[in-house]
């Protein structure tokens, strides 16, 4: 009798020890989104940021996407997560940009006219190109800003100390 009764102070034990683990980390997370949203209501940004606590870093990628150029939520979701998972690329693999830049000049004469008219045109044409693949990138929160019109995303990963 006494060995079951402290197996079942030890199975009492392991439970309330998993269920405040469980509920420690959605509780970091939601002061995370909190703290994230005052800071971009603060001093709104958008790319990528390295986040402190006291005991984790975290790398976090913010895209902001206008509502009326998806036709469903599910499409601007995806989008989103691309656009986050390349900056992370971009951050994490570094990137390789190329520039052309073309000028094209024509000459108007008109009838009549002693005098030309001269239009310059400039087209730069800016390539970026990133190797590499970065996982786990979770989306920590997505809320609307600007009366409705853009949505902000958020997404996010624990930056492991090396």
């Amino acid at each position: 009798m006494k060995s079951i009764s402290k197996l079942i102070v030890f199975i009492l034990f392991l439970n309330i020890s998993f269920h405040s683990y469980a509920q420690g980390y959605n509780e970091d997370k939601t002061s995370m989104t909190n703290f994230l949203k005052r800071m971009y209501t603060n001093a709104p940004f958008e790319g990528v940021k390295v986040v402190e606590d006291y005991d984790n870093k975290y790398f976090i990628s913010v895209i902001s996407l206008e509502k009326a150029k998806y036709t469903s939520q599910s499409i601007m979701m995806r989008v989103a997560q691309v656009k986050g998972q390349s900056q992370a690329n971009t951050f994490f693999n570094g990137s390789t940009i190329s520039s052309d830049l073309v000028i094209k000049t024509t000459e108007e004469k008109q009838k009549g006219a002693t005098e030309s008219k001269s239009t310059v045109e400039t087209i730069e044409t800016i390539k970026e190109n990133s190797i590499g693949f970065v996982r786990a990138m979770e989306l920590l929160t997505n809320f609307e800003i600007e009366d409705g019109k853009r949505v902000l995303f958020i997404y996010f990963k624990e930056l492991k100390n090396e």
